[in-house]
């Protein structure tokens, strides 16, 4: 096994684990968008979240393709954040970009 082989299988939990910690870092922009400064929402970008949901169901996709939940959970997870953030972007300030 090679010296890549074997880091890789070491990181496998710990990159499991960061996938679900990843969405929770959405958390406090949908906090705010929800809750504490619903009127800041016209300054946030509903292209960037939209892609940000776009790349994420890509990767979702991807992972459930390979049978591997170290890409799939964690890409799952960051898809509903985003897309809640567009969602929420949406019903407070509208289409906008």
């Amino acid at each position: 096994m090679s010296l890549l082989e074997s880091l890789g299988k070491k990181l496998e939990p710990i990159m499991l684990f960061m996938g679900l910690v990843s969405p929770i870092a959405t958390m406090p922009q949908l906090y705010k968008l929800f809750i504490s400064h619903p009127n800041h929402a016209h300054g946030l970008s509903l292209t960037t979240w939209s892609m940000y949901a776009l790349i994420s169901l890509l990767w979702f996709i991807y992972g459930l393709y390979h049978k591997n939940p170290t890409i799939w959970v964690g890409n799952f997870l960051g898809f509903l954040a985003y897309f809640a953030m567009m969602i929420g972007i949406v019903i407070k300030a509208g289409i906008t970009f």
